[in-house]
């Protein structure tokens, strides 16, 4: 089904489709004091008429299992114009037109590695693959950028990010075979996360840089473009057994 132009029909978080290992931490979030104050607000919000993006919040949940993730790229809220939005941070449909930020990515993908421009936007190939393409915010109103931002999804963003770096621990929370696992954090937003997950991992290598949008790409402290980091991730998984195709 093309998502191209739709947007969220109603609140019914249990019935949206997730891969294997997220139903508990996002049943836990949904019965938590942050879990049912967003339903209030999202709930109040559609019967107020309001336009919300994406249709499919989970789908980043959706398509890369909890136990298959090897890189999260952690985005802030979604695109807000109609038809892009597809609940994968980054990514619109095909067919739909590459946003600027998108496209500095790219053409990073392009200087990094030498990779063409690809034919669309769809990053639902890297999902599939294990790259949790996860926004920090999951969802937004049309027009209106940040409208859904701190209205509790923070807090299961949190949980999911903490539960890719939680992997192979076992009861005593004491590592035993924690999977190999890059974390490119673009931006204020995502490198907010950073604290949540462990220092001194040597499973775990943490990627930082200015968010892509044209508005920061090239400014100080560092600048998204020139940063390296898909070479960087991509050897480095490799020299941990577990190579990624952009």
């Amino acid at each position: 089904m093309s998502l191209a132009g739709a947007s969220l029909a109603q609140w019914s978080p249990q019935t949206w489709p997730l891969a294997a290992g997220w139903a508990p931490v996002v049943g836990r979030f949904l019965a938590s004091q942050e879990g049912l104050a967003l339903a209030g607000f999202m709930g109040g919000r559609l019967a107020a008429g309001a336009t919300i993006y994406p249709p499919e919040p989970f789908r980043a949940l959706e398509l890369t299992a909890l136990a298959d993730v090897r890189m999260v790229i952690l985005g802030q809220d979604p695109y807000h114009g109609p038809g892009q939005a597809e609940g994968l941070a980054f990514s619109v449909a095909p067919g739909v037109r590459i946003p600027p930020s998108l496209r500095n990515i790219f053409k990073e993908l392009g200087r990094d590695l030498g990779l063409p421009l690809p034919a669309n936007g769809s990053l639902a190939r890297w999902a599939r693959q294990g790259v949790l393409l996860l926004n920090t915010c999951l969802t937004v109103e049309d027009g209106l950028a940040g409208s859904h931002v701190k209205r509790g999804w923070e807090a299961l963003t949190d949980e999911i990010v903490k539960a890719v770096a939680g992997r192979g621990l076992n009861s005593l929370n004491q590592p035993e075979a924690i999977p190999p696992c890059v974390y490119l954090l673009w931006g204020a937003h995502a490198q907010a996360k950073a604290a949540l997950i462990p220092a001194g991992s040597s499973n775990a290598l943490v990627l930082r840089a200015n968010h892509p949008s044209p508005l920061s790409a090239l400014r100080p402290p560092i600048p998204f473009a020139g940063c390296g980091h898909f070479s960087r991730a991509r050897d480095w998984l490799g020299q941990h057994g577990s190579p990624l195709e952009y």
